[in-house]
This record gives C-alpha cells, structure tokens and sequence, in this order.
C-alpha cells in the first residue's frame, strides 16, 4: 500500500515548487516582455528594411540577367545559329 502522508509531502512539495517557479516567473515577466518589444523593435526596423532592399537589388538584376540573355537569345535567332 501507498503511504498517504509520503504522497501527500510529495504533492505539497510540487505544489511549493510550482509557486516558487510562478513566483520567479511574475518577478522577471516585464523584463522578456521589455526586451522582447527591444527585438521586435530592432527587426522592423533594421533588419526588415535591409532586407527589402536586397530582395529589390536581387530582382533587378536578376531581370537584367534575363534581359541579356533574351537579347542573346533574339541575336542567335537572328544570325541564323540555333
């Protein structure tokens, strides 16, 4: 048989830690929050934008690749040379 006092010392037990760890979570809860809107903060506004503009100077040279390479393409069909 189960003792009931060890089982019940274990339950209290846990139930302590889990107020001490809710505890310690409440204490540095506006801290992740604060520092947390500090990321978010950064990403919109450094890292997003950097981003943007390569994905803009990517997409213009990769048409300007295509470009070339449809002139050449018209040049071969021109000259004959498939």
């Amino acid at each position: 048989m189960v003792d009931q006092t060890s089982e019940g010392n274990g339950s209290s037990r846990f139930e302590g830690f889990g107020k001490k760890v809710d505890e310690r979570f409440n204490q540095v809860k506006p801290r992740v929050e604060e520092e947390l809107k500090k990321v978010i903060d950064y990403l919109n506004d450094q890292v997003v934008p950097q981003l943007r503009q390569g994905s803009s100077d990517a997409l213009r040279s990769a048409a300007d690749r295509l470009r070339k390479l449809a002139e050449q393409l018209d040049d071969r069909r021109g000259s004959g040379v498939s």
